[in-house]
């Protein structure tokens, strides 16, 4: 926060996943994340858990019911993230670049 208590977009444009995001200091952190400008993928292994946090965040997040320690739910997320934010650039197809946060 700056002195005014206002807070900064430092994370403007940028795209983070936060395993865990719908409870806890993974919450915490996606809603933060949020309020400096990142858009926010949260991931849970309970879709009801996961609905709360992104209605509790409100904007910029999406929740992506997965369990970390499930290689194909990795794959998944990972598809995920790239098609709803990567960036096509003509030789790599949908590419996640330098905005990607929290891998």
């Amino acid at each position: 926060m700056t002195q005014t208590g206002s807070v900064t977009k430092r994370l403007d444009g940028k795209i983070a996943f936060i395993t865990g995001g719908n409870s806890g200091i993974g919450l915490a952190t996606a809603q933060r994340f949020v309020q400096e400008g990142a858009y926010v993928f949260i991931t849970g292994r309970r879709q009801n858990e996961l609905d709360k946090a992104v209605k509790q965040i409100g904007r910029n997040v999406m929740g992506v019911q997965s369990d970390v320690s499930n290689l194909a739910d990795l794959d998944r997320l990972y598809d995920t993230v790239k098609q709803m934010k990567g960036r096509g650039n003509g030789n790599n197809g949908n590419k996640l670049d330098d905005r990607l946060i929290g891998h």
